[in-house]
């Protein structure tokens, strides 16, 4: 992607939440290094559309022809049921936060990728929705992300916690059983749980997926991260990279920007609100000292958009500040919101209208 502009997060190792630990062996050549700063030309978002327009679309998945010798590359993407830390994982990996969180489920809805840099080899990270069976369209394209995941993927990382039984998907689940790429179960979440019950899950995965290398992780604190990494590398195909050594992600800065909003309207509504509202960022300009966006939040039925309104504004003027506040340090400049609220009537069902939002091919 061009005209990224680099994320300020600054996420920190922690010490582990408890003693449970995996001893993975570490990749020919000795240890990796920890997950670079990957500091980005940073191009105003007008000038990357003209430039993606004049260039042409690129094929993601097709290696760049130059790389030292023993280069490895891949596509290392992560699958799991709903609200098990996906997207803290990827934010993780990454380094910089890609992936919006939240408490609710079904919080990611595309498939999102992050790119991490070392001058002998390249992870191309996937961050998926939640596996489910679908109850609309919408959901549908969503596990449409999942399958194209599962399709691409050099290394596949199910991750689950201590609370779940199985994976929600039972059809996704056999597919990865079925897969011959290396698998990785990663049981997130050990600082909310007992060495027991982790223990115990420990050895429910491994016997059902046998081959998989299974382990327990922390993403929130960063627990068994860094072994992780190590063990990545070591798994991915002698490559060149398949993206240039300064991207960070395949998505524009719009794509954030209308990420950036959507989390705030997890935050802030309840019941099914946030899942009947999708954002279209309509116009962004860079002028001097300061980008404009304008946003239009889509709701499905009217008596949404009083509520996503709120009496006299208020709700929508929570969001835009918080969101304009979350804006402002992402793209390291100042920014004008203006948010509009329209009704798309029952465009989570539209297949025209899924397309346009990118969920459908």
């Amino acid at each position: 992607m061009n005209g990224r502009t680099k994320l300020r997060t600054g996420l920190q190792k922690s010490s582990p939440p408890h003693e449970i630990h995996v001893d993975w062996e570490k990749p020919a050549g000795g240890s990796v290094p920890e997950v670079p700063s990957q500091a980005v030309a940073t191009p105003d978002e007008n000038q990357a559309e003209q430039f993606r327009s004049e260039q042409g679309p690129r094929d993601p998945f097709a290696p760049l022809e130059h790389a030292p010798e023993g280069h490895r590359a891949g596509f290392v993407n992560i699958i799991g049921s709903p609200n098990v830390g996906k997207s803290t994982l990827m934010n993780r990996l990454v380094g910089e936060r890609l992936s919006i969180i939240n408490r609710k489920a079904q919080t990611t809805r595309h498939r999102i990728m992050g790119i991490v840099n070392d001058p002998q080899w390249q992870i191309v990270y996937s961050d998926t929705p939640g596996v489910l069976d679908p109850a609309y369209k919408l959901q549908e394209g969503m596990m449409g992300f999942v399958r194209s995941a599962l399709q691409d993927a050099d290394v596949v990382l199910l991750v689950t916690d201590p609370f779940e039984d199985g994976l929600a998907h039972p059809e996704t689940f056999r597919k990865i059983a079925a897969m011959e790429v290396p698998v990785l179960v990663l049981v997130n979440k050990i600082d909310l749980s007992d060495q027991g019950r982790v223990a115990e899950r420990l050895a429910f995965w491994q016997e059902k997926l046998p081959r998989a290398e299974i382990a327990p992780i922390s993403a929130l604190h960063g627990f068994n991260v860094d072994p992780l990494l190590e063990r990545l590398v070591g798994m991915l195909p002698v490559s060149p990279p398949f993206f240039p050594k300064d991207e960070l992600t395949d998505r524009p800065m719009r794509f954030f920007v209308a990420e950036i909003v959507r989390e705030k309207i997890l935050t802030h509504y309840k019941q099914e609100i946030p899942y009947s509202c999708e954002v279209v960022v309509e116009s962004y300009v860079v002028e001097e000292g300061i980008v404009r966006i304008r946003a239009e939040i889509r709701v499905a039925r009217e008596s949404q958009k009083h509520i996503v309104i709120g009496s006299r504004g208020s709700m929508i003027k929570r969001v835009g500040t918080e969101a304009r506040r979350d804006l402002e340090a992402f793209i390291g400049r100042k920014v004008f919101l203006d948010l509009y609220v329209r009704v798309d009537k029952d465009w989570r069902d539209d297949e025209q209208k899924l397309r346009r939002f990118g969920y459908l091919d």
